[in-house]
């Protein structure tokens, strides 16, 4: 039996949440799946908040990674722009999860790179957002529970500054605007999602846009582009899939055209804003589309 003691720094959550943040999602899944957690002794659901002083047993034993592990196999390289004492600004390739699911093991994705890699600094990296696997672009990681609960905090109060690149099908409306249309929250139900937005580049067929979203819903900029009608190009569960098709033969895209470009946030006293290039594959679409 393993016992985890919530401290003082630890907001309330659900429990399945902070479980989450500190296991692989697989693990997760299976210690609910078999009733092996309890809080404070008694039998515990996933959806159970927890607060600081709760002591949470867990009666499934966690194997780490060697079980998932393929010997011989290389990880990515994650490129790292930032690195203070208790935060991480790196810039994810298209085609790297954030975290374990289904399809990727632990070892293959942000989380689990960043995990090697620290390890024997005693440090155990922590995601506080997300990136959809083919988004490239800044991601924060927080080396630290502190820090990952600082920035929780600032991602929920709209304090960190979010800006991205895409390219959408059509011609927009209006050159600026905001889409202010609720989206599933975590426990399934709307809630509020606002995205602005500002034409960069109109081209024949597409636009290049470039989009501040003010909350971090799920799929929040694919779905409300796709509500207006001009979904993100080479987007392949949102978008226009007859379009993606004649896109990706004319100009070879092979996913969906979203970067996310800046991040803005008080950190350690000072205004601080992180720039990432745009990935190679989206710059050499953009010359095409100039060219074309």
């Amino acid at each position: 039996m393993r016992e985890i003691l919530l401290t003082g720094s630890e907001t309330p959550k659900k429990l399945e949440n902070f479980l989450k943040k500190h296991f692989p999602i697989g693990y997760v899944r299976k210690v609910f799946r078999k009733k092996g957690v309890r809080i404070n002794g008694r039998r515990a659901e996933s959806d159970d908040l927890i607060c600081p002083g709760d002591r949470i047993q867990l009666y499934i034993p966690f194997e780490p990674d060697a079980a998932t592990a393929k010997p011989g196999k290389s990880q990515p390289k994650i490129d790292i722009l930032f690195e203070g004492d208790g935060l991480l600004v790196i810039n994810k390739p298209a085609g790297l999860a954030v975290h374990e699911g289904k399809t990727v093991s632990k070892q293959n994705s942000v989380l689990g790179i960043l995990e090697s890699q620290y390890r024997e600094r005693g440090i155990k990296p922590q995601l506080v957002h997300r990136l959809d696997k083919d988004t490239s672009g800044l991601l924060l990681v927080a080396k630290n529970q502190k820090t990952a609960t600082e920035l929780e905090s600032f991602f929920e109060t709209g304090k960190v500054g979010k800006e991205y690149l895409c390219l959408v099908v059509g011609r927009l409306q209006t050159n600026e605007g905001k889409v202010d249309f609720p989206l599933p929250g975590r426990d399934g139900r709307p809630v509020r999602a606002l995205t602005r937005f500002r034409v960069v580049k109109q081209f024949s067929e597409v636009g290049l846009v470039r989009v501040a979203i003010e909350t971090g819903r799920l799929h929040q900029i694919r779905l409300h582009f796709a509500k207006l009608g001009h979904p993100v190009v080479m987007d392949d569960q949102h978008g226009d899939f007859g379009f993606n098709k004649r896109f990706r033969k004319a100009y070879g895209l092979k996913r969906q055209f979203l970067h996310a470009e800046k991040l803005r946030l008080n950190y350690a006293g000072k205004q601080r804003e992180w720039t990432a290039p745009l990935a190679k594959d989206l710059e050499r679409t953009l010359r095409l589309l100039e060219n074309s």
